[in-house]
């Protein structure tokens, strides 16, 4: 499994590439400073996992997953307890403080393993498709709507709003949770922003910076990053 460190701390960075080393399964490909270099190496690395710090000089790693397509597995690794609970509410698979003890780190590379094996098990099974239902609550109104319906799922903030019918509810969940829930063959993460329905692609059409415009039945439109493009048009094409 191939690993990005994401620390401030040269001699964090240090000290845990030294105590992977007796995890061979566990590769290290990189080391970032700061968000905005492990952006980027995310980017052109594509690694499985991240051993992510929280305090950083600029953005922190909640802002960093943020600014994602689509996020590895994360660790986080920090000197603060107070983010724990923040932590798991973005799909972390662990949290550990530091100074980070060996035995601890064998525990959060068990989880990690893990989740790899449901990954390619039992997981998949459990994948949301378009035959079905669910439950939808914003405020006092509710629904019970099938997932062929709901063309578009678009962040905003801390919520998702959800587009089916004339309806735009809220649900108070990540963008990164969800899809990882939705079955691929059925949606797919054009952006940071945006799970579209392939069901409801009317039409598409070349945007900026090697982007796509892509239209769904009904008239909303979605841009689909550039980092997405080519994905996108495999996905698409006979």
């Amino acid at each position: 499994m191939r690993a990005l460190i994401v620390d401030d701390e040269r001699l964090a960075r240090k000290e845990l590439i030294k105590l992977l080393e007796d995890h061979p399964s566990i590769e290290v490909v990189g080391e970032a400073m700061n968000a905005d270099e492990a952006e980027q190496m995310v980017n052109e690395l594509n690694p499985d996992l991240l051993f992510l710090d929280i305090q950083m000089p600029g953005r922190t790693g909640f802002q960093l997953l943020e600014s994602l397509d689509s996020a590895p597995l994360v660790v986080f690794t920090t000197a603060y307890d107070e983010f724990a609970l923040k932590a798991f509410e973005v799909n972390a698979l662990d949290y550990v403080l530091k100074p980070i003890h060996p035995e601890r780190l064998s525990e959060a590379v068990q989880k990690i393993h893990e989740k790899e094996k449901s990954k390619g098990g039992r997981s998949k099974d459990k994948k949301l498709g378009l035959d079905d239902q669910v439950f939808v609550k914003d405020g006092d109104r509710c629904w019970f709507v099938s997932l062929t319906n709901i063309r578009l799922f678009e962040s905003d903030g801390n919520y998702i709003k959800v587009y089916f019918d004339s309806n735009r509810p809220m649900i108070h969940k990540s963008l990164n949770a969800l899809d990882e829930k939705l079955d691929e063959r059925a949606f797919f993460r054009a952006s940071r922003k945006h799970i579209i329905n392939l069901s409801w692609v009317e039409s598409i059409e070349p945007w900026f910076n090697g982007g796509l415009m892509v239209k769904l039945k009904g008239g909303d439109k979605v841009e689909v990053s550039r980092r997405q493009a080519a994905k996108f048009k495999d996905m698409m094409s006979l």
